[in-house]
């Protein structure tokens, strides 16, 4: 049984049964306390806690997990995976034990020709938390299972959290006996290897506080309502139905390792070391394509971390199996695109953009990889040069850390080279900043009472009604005050305020668009409104100041906002509407929307590509989009069904989360969008667009920066004004200031190089001078001199080369001299053989002359460079020098 079949009948038997079917969330989690979605029921969290209410009592649903508690164990074992689906069954105060536990035992025992998963009931075991004798009565009693397959476990086992506070309760797990091939007797107790976990029915019973992981935390109280939470991993069931030893070798799983397998020209199972590897490329490369998928993209922090981290991963695995620099990420990709989208179809429309996305991370790391075997060698060749037999655990930390080179590659080379690394050294600064990582996490985290007051207002009230898209200002009330976080009746003049109006014309930030700003009045008060938000969907919130007079809840109120910074900021989104269609039909439909932010005259547009943009490129996209203004294109917004607009082929934002029913913008035939932003009446209200900047911001993604509407004429003007002043002052047409321009820029480049020339010429000429006039110290050569300031230190290093080459072969000669050649004075120190033998180092006497000019500098024995901050102190350096060779010598 394919796993898309899997989890098309677990939700169909729960439909049947009254559950409403959610589709996955998105992996990017909305609670604050989480990165992402590591559990089947955080889109749910809100209804257990009795934050928001649910909008039906039973759901079903497949939901995407990501866990990287464990990401260094992928692959090493088959039981470890970072990406995986979790399929759940959910009462939200509806039913409890009593029909839980029956309705899982009649889907996983029902024969398979009647919709259920047919598992023999006798090699069915069930475990129950130790005290919980309602479970295992209904159990043995109900469903009819022996007291003997029926074990009783602790809080670490049978007692389920997400780990932080939350809500939280007893479990019951149904496991799958595997057969003595497997492991020994006795039970789940006894051999978890055996006997194979396949359900988990959670009781949603209480709320846990701060503590640790699995047990020992504070229990506050009691939920609301008692609730139910189940979790079935689709990868394990999918490997008892398929017949398969373990999730690797499930249908999902195994096509893309046969695939890496295939493409290194390697095979699983003949190799250990290969194994874990094409484990690590199969897990990863799902991880990675369903992120993407979900709009993340690689960066250095954050959920952005954990993608390029598996990708990364990934590309290194591919080569410890012989890939070297050959890029197979984008056959992996497409591959497990292929063999995913049986269930999330979504991933063949965004192909494109993931393909775009992952491409340019591996680019980008073999890059990385370029770079840290050059340190590297560095580095091994400075250990050899001292002696040392073991690479610095620092270095280890440096290279992982600032040049993203994993460890694992490292301890590789290394031994190579007949070295060993300082693993303890090194996993001591990982843990250093593992938990400064975690400090910080923790100083960040809201809890749930940063949303509990907006739920309760959502609750009490209902939903905000947004009046936005056809009114600048509206009657309404306030029905909700909060003060520092906190709800509060009133609040007096100069309070920085949240308020809460039943219905409101300010739009709340999102989607790129920046918020409205305003003013609330009351027949007692005013606020100025900064900034809009919407916490919780359905609230939105109004950030600002109290200016006068006293704000109570209940008031009647009229709300306002600036109209003129809503409508240049609706000019700057529908202009990036249509610059994403501009650049779709010149480069491709992989060129996706990764982000935008439309403010007043101005925006900022970000979208996935392997590279620069050409400027030929951007000027037909510019040229393309203002002529869309010309027409006068009507603009129109509508509600549909997100079906129905993906047929219309409407485009979606990457990674954008949308609900069942979705807002439709369109610009005449050329533009079509989902977007619940606020836009012009017909495009030839922009007035113009004039493409700014075009730049790099990561891998695989480029920004644009725009002006439009006045801002871009007024740009356009003062460029106007620039080119007639040019052309005035250089006698040209303005047609001609390119050519004329280049001519100019020619001939002062030749004129520098021809200055510089005779300056290092001069420079040089006092080369016999200064060895002629060298000072005698104990049969040592000394030159000590400083050049006239602006000299080049590349002229510096070639004039004391040049007079320490003058002296005899057999006689010691030094040489130290230096300049400023722009604000910081610069020092070379030379010193020939047979002054190197009387122990005179260069690298010593640079040392001595920095240090005086308050800087450092170093090299080796024969020459050796420094610098400073303080010019005026340059005769102290270099009497400094002198009085060093003296005291040496004698």
């Amino acid at each position: 049984m394919e796993s898309a079949e899997i989890a098309r009948r677990f939700l169909r038997f729960f439909e049947e049964r009254g559950h409403t079917v959610v589709p996955s969330a998105s992996l990017i989690a909305e609670d604050p306390t989480l990165l992402l979605v590591n559990a089947g029921m955080v889109p749910f969290k809100p209804y257990f806690l009795g934050q928001r209410k649910p909008p039906y009592p039973r759901a079903t649903s497949a939901q995407k997990v990501i866990r990287t508690n464990d990401i260094d164990e992928v692959g090493k074992t088959t039981r470890h995976a970072s990406f995986f689906q979790m399929l759940g069954n959910f009462s939200f105060g509806d039913y409890f034990k009593d029909q839980a536990i029956p309705y899982a035992w009649e889907l996983l025992t029902k024969p398979e020709s009647e919709g259920g998963f047919g598992f023999p009931e006798d090699r069915l075991w069930a475990t129950v938390y130790h005290d919980d004798d309602e479970a295992a009565d209904i159990w043995h009693k109900k469903v009819g299972v022996p007291l003997e397959r029926i074990q009783r476990r602790g809080m670490v086992d049978n007692f389920w959290s997400m780990g932080v506070p939350g809500p939280c309760g007893p479990c019951t797990e149904i496991y799958y006996d595997r057969g003595p091939e497997y492991g020994r007797d006795g039970g789940p107790v006894a051999d978890e290897n055996r006997y194979l976990e396949v359900w988990n029915n959670v009781f949603m019973q209480f709320e846990r506080g701060e503590g640790p992981v699995k047990e020992g935390y504070e229990i506050l109280g009691e939920l609301p309502a008692k609730s139910v939470d189940t979790g079935m991993g689709l990868e394990r069931m999918a490997a008892i139905l398929q017949g398969v030893d373990n999730i690797y070798e499930i249908d999902t799983t195994y096509k893309i390792l046969d695939r890496a397998a295939e493409l290194t020209r390697s095979r699983y199972g003949r190799d250990p070391r290969a194994d874990v590897s094409l484990r690590v490329v199969a897990d990863h490369m799902r991880a990675g394509v369903m992120l993407v998928g979900d709009g993340v993209l690689p960066s250095n922090e954050g959920r952005g971390y954990v993608l390029r981290r598996m990708l990364r991963r990934a590309i290194r695995n591919l080569r410890l199996l012989g890939a070297g620099d050959e890029r197979y990420m984008h056959e992996l990709t497409a591959t497990t695109i292929e063999v995913m989208s049986a269930q999330y179809s979504e991933l063949k429309a965004d192909a494109a953009n993931i393909h775009t996305v992952i491409d340019a991370e591996e680019a980008s790391f073999l890059g990385t990889l370029r770079t840290g075997t050059a340190i590297f060698d560095v580095a091994v060749e400075e250990a050899k040069r001292k002696g040392q037999g073991v690479l610095p655990g620092a270095q280890a930390f440096q290279l992982h850390d600032t040049y993203g080179f994993p460890i694992d590659l490292t301890l590789e080379m290394a031994a190579e080279q007949g070295l060993q690394v300082d693993e303890e050294g090194f996993r001591r600064l990982m843990k250093e900043q593992r938990d400064r990582a975690k400090a910080d996490a923790a100083a960040k985290k809201t809890g749930n009472a940063d949303i509990s007051v907006f739920g309760q207002i959502l609750e009490k009230a209902g939903k905000v009604d947004f009046l936005g898209y056809d009114q600048t200002d509206a009657e309404s009330e306030v029905i909700g005050i909060l003060v520092e976080g906190g709800s509060v009746p009133a609040a007096g003049a100069g309070t920085t305020v949240e308020v809460v109006l039943a219905r409101t014309p300010f739009y709340a930030e999102g989607g790129g668009q920046l918020a409205d700003q305003g003013v609330i009045r009351t027949s007692g008060a005013e606020v100025e409104v900064v900034d809009v938000q919407q916490p919780v969907s359905g609230v939105i919130v109004h950030r600002g100041k109290v200016r006068s007079g006293e704000l109570r809840v209940g008031d009647a109120a009229h709300a306002e906002i600036d109209v003129e910074r809503r409508r240049a900021i609706s000019r700057s989104h529908t202009a990036t509407h249509l610059v994403h269609r501009g650049f779709r039909n010149a480069l491709g439909e992989s060129a996706a929307q990764a982000g935008s932010e439309n403010s007043p005259g101005r925006f900022r547009f970000d979208f996935t590509a392997a590279g620069a943009v050409p400027p030929t490129v951007l000027r037909d996209v510019e040229d393309e989009v203002n002529a869309v203004l010309i027409n006068d294109l009507r603009v129109n917004a509508f509600i549909t069904s997100q079906a129905e607009a993906r047929a219309m082929g409407a485009l979606a934002l990457f990674g954008e989360k949308y609900g069942d029913e979705v807002r439709i913008v369109e610009v005449g035939d050329y533009s079509r969008e989902l977007c619940g932003g606020t836009h012009v009446a017909s495009s030839g209200q922009l007035g113009l667009i004039k493409v700014m900047s075009e730049s790099s911001i990561g891998a695989g993604v480029r920004r644009v920066d725009a002006l439009v509407g006045l801002d871009a004429f007024r740009f356009l003007a003062r460029e106007s004004v620039l080119v007639s002043q040019l052309s005035e002052q250089l006698k040209a047409r303005r047609e001609e200031l390119p050519e004329r321009i280049e001519g100019i820029v020619t001939r002062l480049r030749s004129a520098e190089k021809e200055l510089e020339r005779l300056r290092s010429a001069q420079v040089l000429a006092v080369a016999g001078e200064l060895a002629t006039g060298a000072r005698d110290v104990h049969g040592v050569s000394l030159v000590v001199h400083r050049v006239p300031d602006g000299t080049s230190a590349d002229d510096l290093r070639k004039l004391a080369l040049d007079v320490r080459g003058r002296f005899p072969a057999d006689r010691p000669a030094v040489v130290v001299i230096t300049g400023v050649p722009a604000d910081r004075p610069v020092v070379v120190a030379t010193a020939n053989e047979p002054a190197r033998d009387r122990g005179l180092k260069a690298g010593a006497l640079v040392g001595v002359a920095a240090k005086a000019l308050g800087g450092g500098g170093g090299g080796k024995d024969d020459i050796a460079q420094g610098g400073g901050t303080r010019p005026e102190a340059i005769p102290d350096a270099l009497r400094a020098v002198e009085e060093t060779v003296t005291r040496h010598l004698s």
